[in-house]
C-alpha cells in the first residue's frame, strides 16, 4: 500500500478544474475502452475457433458494460459540474495523452485488445492506496513540484494524485470544505434542470446533484464502479479487467499463437494540431472510413453539449437528444469503428490495418449554444455522414457498412420531425 497525500481545494475555481479534469479521465478512459473493443478480431477467418470466439464475445460484453458506466460517469460529473456553476467539459487532449496535463503515472494511450491494454487499463483503475506496476511501455515522467501552502493562487492550478478514486475523494473533500466554509446553498448555485437525469439513457443511478448528499453519492457510485467498493475490488472495473486478463492468459497457455486483436494502429486522416506526431493513413477508401469515424464521433460530442447546455428544449426534445446520442454510439459507431479496424493504413504498413483516433479537431466546436441553430447544425451533419455512409457503402469491400445508413436515416428523422414542428409553428423554435 502506498500513502496519498491529502489533496487542498479552496476555492469554487479550483474545484471546477479538478472536476473538469475528473471528467477528461472519464471520457479518455472510456475511449481507451472503446479502441480495445474496436479492435477484436470477430471471425473465424481471422484465425480463432469457436471456444475463442465465445471467450471473446464474454470479454467484449464485459468491456461494453464498462464502457456505459464510464458515460455513467462521464455524465454524473458533468452534472456536478452544472450543480456548481460550471459548463459541461467534452473536451480533453489529444491522444496519446503522456502526462503532460495529468500527473506523471497517468497516461493514456490507444491499445489494441491484450495482455498490455489490460494490464494499463487494471494500473488506471486500482483501488486507492494500491502498488501496481502500469504496462510496458508507460514510464512516469518527473512530476511538477507541488506549490508550497503559503503561496496558493486565485486561479486554478493542478493537484497531485495518484489513482482516479484518489482525485474523486479529493473532490469529495474540497466538496464539504467549502460547504462547510459558505454553506451548502452557496456552493451548489447550479440549476438542477440543466443536469441529465433522464430515463432514455437507461441509469438509474443518473440523478440530479442539488446538495453534499447527492454529490456524495454521485462520487461513491464512480469509484465503487471503477475500483470497487473499499477493500472489495471484484465487482469493480479494476476486478473485471483482472478476471479478463486472467482468462485470456490461460487461453494463451493453451494457444501460444492465440491473438484476439487486430493488427491496428492509431492512424490519423490528418495530424491535429496538438499532436506531435502520429501515422497518416495512405489508402484513400481507408481516409474515407476513417473521416466518417471521426465525423461521428464529433456528432456524439455536439449532440451530448447540446443536451447539457440545453435552454427551451421540451422533455420530448431532450429525450430525443439523449436517444441520438445512443443510438448514434450504439447503432453506427460501433459498426463503423470495427470496419474501420479491418483496413488498411497503406503501402507503408504492410498487414497494418487502422485503428480510430477518436482526436478531437477544435474543442470549442462542440459547444452549440442556441436552440434553433443547434438543431440545424445537427440535422446537417446527420445529413451529411448519411450521404457519406451511403457512397461507402456502395463500395464491394465496405458491404458491412450496409445496414448503417438507414439507421442514420432513422436517427436524421428522429431530429427533423421537431425542426418540422418549429417551422409549423415559428415561436415554439425560437
Amino acid at each position: 500500500m502506498t500513502a496519498e497525500q491529502a489533496m487542498r481545494i479552496d476555492s469554487r475555481e479550483e474545484l471546477v478544474y479538478l472536476v473538469g479534469e475528473a471528467c477528461e479521465i472519464e471520457h479518455g478512459l472510456m475511449c481507451q475502452y472503446l479502441y480495445a473493443q474496436f479492435s477484436l478480431k470477430r471471425t473465424a477467418e481471422e484465425g480463432l475457433s469457436a471456444e475463442q470466439l465465445a471467450r471473446m464475445k464474454v470479454w467484449e460484453a464485459t468491456l461494453i458494460e464498462v464502457i456505459k458506466q464510464e458515460m455513467l460517469h462521464l455524465a454524473l460529473a458533468t452534472n456536478l459540474l452544472t450543480a456548481i456553476g460550471a459548463a459541461p467539459h467534452f473536451e480533453r487532449p489529444n491522444f496519446p495523452i503522456m502526462s503532460r496535463w495529468y500527473p506523471s503515472g497517468v497516461q493514456i494511450a490507444l491499445l489494441p485488445f491484450g495482455e498490455r491494454a489490460l494490464r494499463h487499463f487494471m494500473y488506471l483503475e486500482r483501488p486507492e492506496g494500491m502498488t501496481l506496476a502500469d504496462a510496458e511501455g508507460f514510464a512516469p515522467a518527473p512530476d511538477v513540484p507541488s506549490l508550497a501552502d503559503d503561496d496558493r493562487p486565485v486561479v486554478a492550478v493542478p493537484e497531485h494524485w495518484e489513482t482516479v478514486g484518489h482525485l474523486y475523494r479529493g473532490i469529495e473533500a474540497g466538496l464539504a470544505h467549502l460547504c462547510e466554509r459558505y454553506g451548502e446553498d452557496a456552493v451548489f448555485i447550479g440549476p438542477p434542470r440543466a443536469q441529465a437525469v433522464t430515463e432514455i439513457f437507461e441509469w438509474k443511478e443518473l440523478t440530479a446533484i442539488t446538495d453534499l448528499a447527492s454529490a456524495t453519492q454521485a462520487i461513491d457510485l464512480i469509484v465503487e464502479q471503477g475500483e470497487g467498493a473499499r477493500g472489495d475490488w471484484v465487482k469493480g472495473h479494476f476486478g473485471r479487467f483482472v478476471w479478463i486478463l486472467e482468462d485470456f492468459l490461460a487461453m494463451q497457455a493453451t494457444d501460444p499463437t492465440f491473438d484476439p486483436a487486430r493488427p491496428v494502429e492509431p492512424a490519423y486522416v490528418r495530424l491535429p494540431p496538438d499532436t506531435e506526431s502520429g501515422i497518416l493513413i495512405e489508402n484513400p477508401l481507408t481516409a474515407r472510413v476513417a473521416d466518417l469515424c471521426s465525423g461521428l464521433y464529433e456528432l456524439i460530442l455536439q449532440v451530448l453539449s447540446r443536451f447539457y447546455v440545453h435552454h427551451g428544449e421540451t422533455p420530448a426534445e431532450l429525450d430525443t437528444l439523449a436517444r441520438t446520442a445512443k443510438h448514434l454510439m450504439n447503432w453506427v459507431m460501433r459498426t463503423v469503428g470495427s470496419v474501420l479496424t479491418t483496413l488498411p493504413i497503406g503501402p507503408s504498413y504492410p498487414g497494418r490495418t487502422v485503428g480510430p483516433t477518436l482526436d478531437i479537431a477544435r474543442p470549442a466546436y462542440y459547444v452549440l449554444p442556441h436552440r434553433m441553430a443547434a438543431w440545424k447544425i445537427i440535422n446537417e451533419r446527420l445529413d451529411v455522414l448519411t450521404e457519406r455512409c451511403r457512397e461507402l457503402a456502395e463500395e464491394p469491400s465496405l458491404s458491412a457498412l450496409s445496414g448503417v445508413p438507414a439507421k442514420l436515416q432513422s436517427i436524421a428523422t428522429d431530429v427533423r420531425k421537431h425542426l418540422d414542428e418549429w417551422a409549423a409553428t415559428p415561436a415554439e423554435g425560437a
